[in-house]
């Protein structure tokens, strides 16, 4: 039994709160209702845009802040912004650069705005369909360096994805946020862009101790998260990196894990 009741579960999205096919299944909102009926709040963070979340608020019955980009930019349920992260300037160019010297394709998030210069680049009609909106299209990044809430690199080399992930924590240091939120994608944000830091807002904006927290995710940028909450579950789909990371393991997205979670670990003791 936890030492101190669950009064917020922060949930990652791809990989854990939906199927491999982006489904929202009927058990998993039936267990969000019932953390509403327990008094428990919910909320949610991803790597995706604010507009590539929008369709799960209304199913949900969201009333807390969306944290889209790893915490870059928090808005409200109605999609007006609470707070935007971005990246320095004079690091995008650099961070373009190392992408590409690992031959990953470069997706720019700008504002409300996706942009790509490959139509037919790796992962670009997954992600246009998992999001419900399609990228613009540029013959250059040259004019988007300011207002940059995230920068992706995408290869199906899960040996590239690493790589660049390092070398771009070498090079910036504590100047950017550098994780994979999928084995295809590199996500790069502003240093304080990034999960652990959406416990710690949703800490201060509900007051609300970070062990009365409780954290669910699949990918090692969900492990920052963990770290910084009282309760973490790792999905069965997760690596053994992660999972290792976590309190606790259920089953896989496949498999009503969000939902078993739910059920096992948050409401088992209420």
């Amino acid at each position: 039994m936890k030492d101190k009741p669950i009064r917020l579960v922060l949930a990652d999205v791809d990989g854990t709160l939906v199927t491999q096919a982006k489904e929202l299944t009927d058990r998993a909102i039936a267990a969000v209702h019932r953390l509403h009926d327990a008094g428990i709040l919910f909320a949610i963070t991803s790597g995706r845009p604010p507009r590539g979340m929008s369709m799960l608020i209304e199913p949900l019955d969201l009333t807390t802040p969306v944290s889209a980009f790893n915490g870059g930019l928090v808005v409200n349920p109605d999609m007006s912004v609470i707070e935007q992260k971005e990246i320095d300037a004079s690091l995008v160019p650099p961070i373009l650069d190392l992408m590409r010297s690992f031959k990953l394709d470069s997706w720019i998030y700008r504002g409300a705005e996706w942009y790509i210069q490959d139509p037919k680049g790796p992962h670009v009609d997954q992600e246009s369909k998992t999001v419900h909106f399609a990228p613009t299209v540029v013959d250059s990044y040259d004019q988007l360096t300011t207002d940059v809430a995230k920068i992706v690199g995408v290869s199906d080399d899960p040996d590239a994805v690493t790589g660049g992930q390092a070398a771009a924590r070498a090079q910036f240091g504590n100047r950017v946020s550098a994780a994979g939120s999928q084995p295809y994608y590199l996500d790069v944000t502003h240093p304080e862009a990034n999960k652990g830091q959406v416990v710690t807002f949703l800490s201060h904006r509900f007051d609300i101790p970070t062990d009365q927290i409780a954290t669910i995710g699949d990918m090692p940028n969900d492990m920052l998260m963990f770290a910084d909450s009282g309760l973490s579950i790792a999905m069965g789909n997760a690596s053994s990196e992660v999972q290792g990371a976590a309190d606790r393991v259920t089953t896989s997205n496949e498999d009503e894990g969000f939902a078993n979670a739910v059920d096992r670990f948050v409401l088992a003791d209420e």
